[in-house]
């Protein structure tokens, strides 16, 4: 058995950011990773940090980015941010100077409560973890569902909050839309003939527009890439199936004859804006690192062999994109020719092979509180009393979902792939309350979130940054030595008090 004030389950950059600021505060402190890295997506591939407004950016999220700028020897905000390598040398160092206990390759296996509290956590090797509070740092929610604290899972109707942007999105023209007339019929380049779907296609139907459908942004890997000389080429994978990437070949065929073929960065995100003269591959339209055939609609609630049926299968999507574009003949040779410039870095996720190690899981299960974060709160830019971080990045929902549908066209229906849910529209500097990271007291009373906090699909899509995560675990980690020095209620904790500790530490609450 091991014993501390407060656990932090998932070493994510909320959970690096809870366990010190837990420790700081003077609290023994234990943080469990079910991996072998920590930082997350912020050393997971994630180097280009989306940010919003500079202005709402503080405490740990503030120091991290001033610790970057420290390393290299640069200006703060010099850099959009670090290499992945560099991005977890920072936080290990963090955790060790803070007096952390880290605890490797320890998934969740049960949760041991009584009386309406979490009373220790055992782990996939038989430890058991007890604590008078605990994080859930995870970008799943593990340990708030695993406790009995609601949680739900991918967008809502419309009507349930009255938000306009939620539920399914329309079939609109736009950068991450598929253009008109690809068909998704393997056997018929038409599409007038139905028959079996390409590959990378979610099956129909689609949901009515503005729906409740339970899906869930697309996950992809971001993966980091080099021009250096010792780059690592990239390479055919043994599994590699040429019939998987029919629909890229329909699609470049397409821009073609419209002339409309860019460079390649257009495609994965090429330009070097890291240091290092690295780049940060991102999903940048229809035909990206992005999976859109749904599989991830299913990652959320399934078991762990489920999971990494489900993280192998977007690996292997990202290793074999980048050996397409770089070498299948279909592809237009300006494209080829600048993806061969490129390789994976010698010098990131060698324990990996040089692809990074966290899946980017833009969103799984959110927490049901007593509040609930909206869109109507977000684009008012509403400061509750209980703030605890300031949020400002825009609604920013990825592609849903690559499906199809039948375009009623003279003299018959024609059958067209297309990309559905792709969102994005400014908000103001808003705030996050304290209640949001707070269950129900009736169903928990000493489980806090630092991820998976209470927000409808819509307002979760702007609170989803990294940065904001980072914001959120200074306040949750906080907010845990607070409550376990008490009686250990975290909707008992003093929320002056917090937001006084959180501004001492460097927090904004306004601006």
């Amino acid at each position: 058995m091991i014993s501390a004030d407060v656990v932090v389950y998932g070493a994510t950059s909320a959970g690096v950011c809870a366990a010190v600021a837990a420790a700081r505060a003077g609290a023994r402190t234990v943080l469990i990773e079910p991996g072998r890295h920590v930082g997350g997506m912020t050393s997971g591939g994630l180097g280009y940090t989306d940010i919003g407004d500079v202005r709402a950016l503080g405490g740990m999220a503030a120091e991290f980015r001033a610790a970057v700028a420290e390393h290299y020897g640069v200006a703060v905000g010099r850099y959009a941010g670090p290499e992945p390598h560099a991005a977890e040398q920072i936080m290990r160092g963090w955790l060790e100077r803070a007096g952390v206990d880290v605890l490797f390759g320890a998934a969740l296996d049960r949760v041991e409560s009584q009386g309406g509290r979490v009373s220790a956590l055992a782990l996939g090797d038989g430890t058991h973890v007890d604590a008078a509070v605990f994080v859930d740092a995870g970008y799943e929610g593990d340990l708030l569902a695993a406790a009995g604290i609601s949680c739900v899972v991918g967008r809502e109707s419309r009507s349930l909050h009255g938000e306009q942007f939620a539920g399914r999105r329309e079939i609109a023209p736009g950068r991450h839309a598929t253009p008109p007339w690809i068909s998704p019929f393997r056997d018929d380049p038409r599409g007038t003939t139905p028959g079996p779907l390409l590959p990378q296609i979610k099956p129909g139907p689609l949901a009515e527009v503005g729906a409740g459908d339970g899906g869930v942004m697309s996950y992809g890997y971001r993966v980091c890439l080099s021009q250096a000389p010792d780059r690592i080429p990239f390479r055919r994978r043994g599994g590699y199936d040429d019939a998987h990437w029919e629909l890229g070949r329909r699609l470049f065929a397409d821009a073609a004859r419209r002339g409309d073929v860019h460079p390649a960065g257009r495609y994965i995100g090429l330009e070097p804006n890291l240091p290092g003269g690295k780049a940060d591959g991102n999903s940048l339209g229809p035909f990206s690192l992005s999976v859109l055939d749904g599989s991830a609609w299913d990652y959320p609630l399934a078991d762990p062999a489920g999971r990494e049926r489900i993280r192998r299968h977007h690996r292997h999507h990202a290793e074999d994109l980048l050996w397409f574009l770089a070498n299948d003949p279909a592809v237009p040779a300006s494209i080829r020719h600048e993806m061969q410039r490129w390789g994976l870095p010698a010098d990131e996720f060698a324990d990996t092979g040089h692809l990074p190690h966290q899946l980017y899981v833009r969103e799984a299960r959110r927490m049901v509180a007593g509040t609930v974060l909206t869109e109507h709160d977000l684009r008012a830019g509403r400061v509750p009393q209980d703030v605890i971080a300031l949020g400002s990045y825009h609604l920013d929902v990825r592609e849903v979902q690559r499906s199809w549908q039948w375009v009623y066209e003279h003299p018959d229906p024609i059958a067209m792939v297309v990309t559905e849910g792709y969102l994005s529209v400014r908000v103001p500097v808003y705030g996050i309350g304290y209640r949001a990271l707070t269950p129900r007291r009736a169903e928990c009373e000493n489980v806090l979130a630092a991820v998976c906090v209470s927000a409808s699909h819509v307002a979760f899509s702007s609170i989803r940054m990294e940065p904001q995560y980072q914001m959120l675990g200074h306040a949750a980690g906080t907010a845990a030595a607070m409550a376990a020095r008490d009686d250990g209620v975290v909707q008992d904790v003093d929320v002056a008090q917090l937001q006084e500790r959180l501004r001492d530490a460097g927090a904004v609450l306004a601006v």
